[in-house]
């Protein structure tokens, strides 16, 4: 058989890798804590799972669901926004659902790039926003996100034969995996590098609530008349409920109309029961989204502490579920095989920085999805590794 090009570049994909590695480690005898992925393991709030199960039973839930039947969905999500930020949204031309945040990222560039042209994306970042570009037969530009920049993009290193076929650029802050936040100003100065080079401006933003230290801005704080941004949302991190995959995308509407005819190409909606949960979580009592960022608060400290104690001393992340660590000069090279060796003989599943692009290489990302107790036992295994290397 003969396969598109297309699919060379998405051979090898960090979760996979790590997946591969696990089953070797439990093959072994190990008992795996595995800090690989940023699923969640906090239970969904009740007042959400009772608008799922109350659906159920209802036969008029269970048929298609087209565009025009996610009214209810796409008012409460403007609503949330309007509430949360003081920008006002249009529910009919500027909120699109999509089937997780992911969906959008990986979708858009369908709409965006013809062959040959430019993403830029961060680097590290998140893996589906480099492959919807490959999807697209479009180029990747990376951006560099160094420590020393607080890492953020420099956006007077891009060379103009890049810019001259750059349409779109995709940022997400905070950050997976540095956990950084961008401040309002980059955002401002993205946003006018953006529209002087009639570039789309992609913001990726699932921990905006995930937030322990200063403020995680929204894309349309500095471009209120969303005159080239998108931004993309999904009720995985903040409200637990990564396996129902339920996200949205809010923005200008000339983007939003652009999506919308590729999604419509692959799939219709979600089963309207789901989109019912998501509606009493948007509008519902938020308590249940400030516990969950205390409880990921209370693991990065401990999880921290521990490192501490054990000799390692990082900075705190100021946001999302994530450790970012930087590997010892070793390792500085060697990140996949740090974490395949990590598993194999600890049990610790972690996810390499080299599977976050380029300059990924030489940290390592830890995921705050375990208790306390178990996340300073995991810091005690990392360290005793460390030391017989």
């Amino acid at each position: 058989m003969q396969f598109a090009h297309r699919l060379e570049p998405l051979q090898s994909n960090v979760f996979a890798d790590m997946d591969r590695a696990k089953g070797l480690a439990r093959a072994a005898g190990q008992q795996i804590i595995d800090l690989s992925m940023g699923s969640s393991d906090l239970p969904v709030s009740s007042h959400i799972i009772n608008a799922i199960a109350q659906s159920l039973s209802d036969p008029t839930t269970h048929g298609y669901l087209l565009f025009n039947g996610t009214q209810a969905f796409r008012q409460a999500v403007a609503n949330w926004y309007e509430q949360r930020f003081g920008i006002p949204v249009d529910p009919e031309t500027e909120v699109l659902p999509l089937i997780g945040s992911q969906e959008g990222t990986a979708h858009l560039p369908l709409a965006i790039l013809n062959p040959g042209d430019y993403a830029l994306l961060l680097d590290p970042g998140y893996p589906s926003h480099a492959g919807g570009v490959y999807l697209a037969s479009g180029l990747i530009y990376p951006m560099p996100l160094r420590a020393e920049n607080k890492f953020l993009p420099d956006l007077t290193e891009i060379p103009g034969q890049v810019l001259n076929k750059a349409r779109m650029m995709v940022l997400s802050y905070p950050h997976n995996p540095t956990t950084a936040i961008a401040p309002l100003e980059f955002f401002q100065t993205a946003v006018e590098f953006c529209l002087q080079h009639n570039i789309v401006l992609v913001h990726d933003f699932p921990y905006v609530d995930l937030v322990f230290t200063g403020v995680a801005p929204s894309i349309f704080q500095a471009d209120r008349d969303k005159q080239t941004s998108i931004e993309f949302f999904t009720l995985s991190k903040s409200y637990n409920m990564g396996g129902f995959r339920i996200g949205y995308a809010i923005g200008n509407a000339k983007l939003i109309t652009a999506l919308k005819q590729v999604k419509a190409t692959v799939d219709f909606n979600q089963y309207l029961g789901i989109l019912n949960g998501a509606i009493a979580a948007l509008t519902g009592p938020q308590t249940g989204v400030s516990q969950s960022t205390a409880i990921f608060r209370q693991r990065r400290d401990a999880f921290l502490n521990a490192l501490h104690h054990h000799g390692w001393n990082l900075p705190s992340p100021p946001a999302t579920m994530y450790v970012w660590f930087p590997l010892p000069s070793k390792w500085c090279d060697r990140s996949i095989e740090f974490c395949t060796n990590l598993v194999i003989k600890t049990g610790i599943a972690a996810s390499p920085g080299a599977g976050f692009g380029k300059h990924g290489e030489g940290y390592v990302r830890f995921a705050l999805v375990q208790p306390p107790s178990v996340l300073e036992q995991a810091a005690h295994q990392i360290s005793e590794f460390l030391k017989t290397q």
